[in-house]
């Protein structure tokens, strides 16, 4: 496989469409389209985002090591989780924080809550 084979491969076994795979990325809908049309490679200074996006490392991005149909990370995530993933990748990071942040608040709650239902 080449690596923009390797992409699209792992674009599907991740369950992502190509606009929220780019989205999270943050690569521009056209430049995905032209690595499929064309046969391009993604530049340099993408690979990073790319391997961070497709749980991949960069080695079995770049060499194929590790990605073939049955040795694919299998990644277990419903469609609610996937939403609320894309929704966070596409925060600034301020947003991402406060995020996190109001997340583990609403845990503690919960927590709470369960316990005085408990009592």
């Amino acid at each position: 496989m080449t690596i923009t084979e390797r992409i699209f491969f792992l674009i599907k076994e991740r369950g992502l469409s190509q606009n929220a795979f780019g989205k999270a990325a943050g690569i521009a809908p056209s430049t995905i389209s032209d690595w499929k049309r064309k046969g391009h490679n993604p530049s340099a200074d993408k690979i990073m985002d790319i391997c961070r996006v497709l749980e991949v490392s960069p080695e079995a991005l770049l060499t194929g090591k590790g990605i073939d149909e049955t040795e694919v990370k299998e990644t277990k995530v419903d469609y609610k989780e996937k939403q609320l993933l894309m929704e966070y990748e596409g925060l600034n990071e301020d947003a991402q924080k406060r995020l996190l942040t109001y997340a583990k608040k609403l845990g503690e709650l919960t927590k709470m809550e369960d316990l005085t239902w408990e009592k």
